[in-house]
Order: structure tokens, then C-alpha cells, then sequence
């Protein structure tokens, strides 16, 4: 047997990391049964609350509660079951809707994101998941799922509801929610005009060797110890950044979007890693794709570095940038110099331009496909195109 020293020439992080995997893993073995076991599932379909409700993060926004029996919560989270909310700034009025879906350890509080696509002609809905935001509920995971399949009951309910009043349908979604949109968007042909997303996260960050041990890692525990927390370091500087309580100058519930994030769990990681592993063996969604992403990636120490207010702190957008052109047969990429990982909550002129860019892509893409299909049904009923368009 060869005994290797214990850095080898790695990097006091790396080693660090090493370290604290070995730790849970030995914590794993030394326990046989007593983790909880899965939730029960159930096949009873989620409904809709009766009414619309105002919302207590947003004046002048409602909120509607899309209840799932058939997804139970976990037994170390107690008895019930889960819920998503949908969220939207005003009465359908219009035949194009966007719907926007947030990203890890966040809600929906961009009210700005709401006003840029309703100057585009969409009426504007959000989603929060369940176990995120306006859903999390005392004892439960925060973020904690073990699939991206999960979501998908939640986005299913609110699209089949705005295709009952809307002709279109456009998806905007960040980060983690950018990959749950992605294979979403994989799954359900048929269903959108468009996908618009801000810098989703398509691939694991760090080196060759980082990313190769969480996914080794998080595969080998998802199964004995899913919902154990995951030792690591973190750094608040990103949250810091954009909070207007430290150096930023958004408001946001600290308790929805935390400054040290939500703990990480083996199941959840094991949940991404196979949804990237799909992104990677490739995609064939059957609609435009815009991604939209910082030009650069860096990882900051202080908070006071000018580089956390004008790169991506959070993914590697390069190696994002290469898994862009697996998700389907139409993607335009766009990379914005000094945009945030969040790219709406960029400086003004970055987050201008990010509008403006969804605006052209729209133009060029979307309304040519709503003014085709309009074309085909006015065919179909026997009319000329001018007499069936809007």
C-alpha cells in the first residue's frame, strides 16, 4: 500500500475540505438505522387556495397557496404536507405571461424584475418553492429536496394556470432555479415560448479535484445520511453586498435569503449533481433559450474588494458558459461586464442592459414565434394572417 502525506501538495483548502468529507464519512459508518426513513409518498393532486390574498413582503402584490398532499414532509419535520405560492403584481391583463423562478436560499422580492417585463407586455407571476420563502415553515429543511423532479408538481399548477388566461408563456429563472427550469423546460415540450435565464447554475465550481469529491461525496451519503448537514466553510460577503443593512442597496427578509445561506445536505447535493450530470449529457428544449451571465468570476476575501460589486462570487460562469450550448437547439449566450451572480441586482447601467437584452431576444425570438403561431391558427379557422392576429 502506498501511503500518500496528508497535503501532498494541496492547498490548505482543499485539505480543509478533504477533512471535513472524511469526518462525514466516518460519522456515516459508524451509524447502522437510525436516520429517518424516506417520507411517504402519496398520489393525491395539489389544489389551489380559493382566493387571492394581499402579500406581506410586497405592497401591492398577491399571493395564492398551491397546497401538495402527495408531497408529505419529512419525519424528522413533523406532520403535513408542503406548499408553493404563486405571486403576482396585478390581475391578468394581457396575453403574455412570464414566470419567474428564484434560486437556492431565496424567495421572490424583486419587485424592479416584475416592472422591466410587464414594459415588455407580460403580465408578471413569480413562484416561491416549497421549503423556500413564503412556504418555509418552522422544523422544516429550508431548500431540502432530493430531485429537481420535486418542483415540478409546483410549476406544472402555476403554468397550466396562466395558460388558462394567457396565450404565452415565458420563464425567467435564477441560479439553482435556472437548472430546475432547464430540465423542467426538457421534460414539458410544448408548454413555453421562451426560457430566460440569469446565470443558472449548469456546473459545480472549484477544481477538478473539489468537484469530483462532492459529487463522489454526495452520491456515497445521499443514500445512509441525506439530511445530515454538510461540514464547510462560507462566506457572507455576497449577501452583505447587496443587503442595503451592510453595504448594498436592496431590501430583503434576511430569515428568507440568509447571509451564511441555508445548511447543505447530502441529498440535495446529490439532487444537483445528477440534474447537471443531465444538463451534461444534453438537453433538447424545444424552445429560444437566453442565458445571461457575469463576464467574470472571482472569490472575494473582504467585503470592501471592488470585485464583489461587479463579478459572480457564487458560480464559475465559464464553465456555466460551456454547458449553455447543451440545453437546446436555439440558445443565445450573453456575458454582461460588473454583473453580480444575481445580474437584476447588478449596478443600474448592468442591470439596464440585462432588460435590455431580454427586450431584443424577445423581440427576435418570442413575438416571431406568437406572431407564426398566429399565423397557423388563423389558417386553421380559415382566416387570413391579418385577420386572426392580435
Amino acid at each position: 500500500m502506498m501511503v500518500i502525506p496528508a497535503n501532498n501538495g494541496r492547498s490548505p483548502a482543499t485539505v480543509a475540505l478533504i477533512s471535513k468529507w472524511r469526518a462525514l464519512i466516518r460519522r456515516d459508518d459508524s451509524v447502522e438505522t437510525e436516520l429517518a426513513s424516506p417520507a411517504e409518498t402519496s398520489t393525491e393532486p395539489g389544489w389551489w387556495a380559493d382566493q387571492w390574498l394581499p402579500d406581506r413582503y410586497l405592497d401591492g402584490y398577491e399571493t395564492l397557496a398551491f397546497h401538495m398532499p402527495g408531497q408529505l414532509l419529512l419525519p424528522e419535520e413533523g406532520d403535513g404536507y408542503l406548499t408553493a405560492t404563486l405571486i403576482r403584481s396585478e390581475p391578468d391583463q394581457r396575453d403574455r405571461a412570464v414566470l419567474y423562478l428564484h434560486g437556492w436560499n431565496e424567495y421572490f422580492f424583486q419587485d424592479h424584475v416584475a416592472q422591466a417585463w410587464q414594459r415588455l407586455g407580460y403580465d408578471f407571476y413569480a413562484l416561491d418553492f416549497h421549503r423556500y420563502g413564503r412556504n418555509l415553515r418552522s422544523g422544516q429543511l429550508p431548500g431540502y429536496a432530493e430531485s429537481v423532479a420535486d418542483y415540478f408538481e409546483e410549476i406544472d399548477a402555476a403554468i397550466a394556470r396562466l395558460r388558462q388566461t394567457h396565450r404565452y408563456v415565458v420563464i425567467n429563472a435564477h441560479s439553482t432555479g435556472g437548472l430546475i427550469a432547464s430540465l423542467w423546460a426538457n421534460a414539458r415540450p410544448g408548454q413555453l415560448v421562451g426560457l430566460v435565464l440569469n446565470a443558472p447554475w449548469l456546473d459545480l465550481s472549484g477544481s477538478l479535484l473539489s468537484r469530483t469529491l462532492t459529487q463522489a461525496a454526495s452520491k456515497a451519503l445521499a443514500g445512509k445520511a441525506a439530511t445530515w448537514e454538510i461540514p464547510r466553510s462560507e462566506s457572507d460577503i455576497y449577501i452583505h453586498s447587496l443587503h442595503q443593512a451592510f453595504n448594498g442597496r436592496w431590501s430583503f427578509d434576511l430569515s428568507l435569503k440568509r447571509p451564511l445561506s441555508s445548511p447543505i445536505r447530502p441529498g440535495w447535493l446529490n439532487a444537483i449533481v445528477r440534474a447537471q450530470d443531465q444538463v451534461r449529457q444534453g438537453l433538447a428544449i424545444d424552445v429560444p433559450v437566453l442565458v445571461v451571465l457575469s463576464s467574470q468570476s472571482t472569490e472575494p476575501k473582504q467585503l470592501d474588494e471592488p470585485t464583489v460589486a461587479t463579478t459572480d462570487v457564487i458560480v464559475d460562469v465559464d464553465r456555466v458558459a460551456a454547458q449553455t450550448i447543451r440545453l437546446g437547439w436555439h440558445v443565445s449566450l450573453v456575458r454582461l461586464d460588473g454583473a453580480v451572480h444575481d445580474v437584476a441586482l447588478s449596478d443600474q447601467p448592468v442591470r439596464e442592459r440585462y432588460f435590455d437584452e431580454i427586450r431584443r431576444w424577445d423581440l427576435a425570438y418570442t413575438r416571431g414565434r406568437q406572431a407564426q403561431q398566429q399565423a397557423l391558427d388563423a389558417a386553421d379557422e380559415g382566416q387570413t394572417p391579418a385577420e386572426g392576429s392580435n
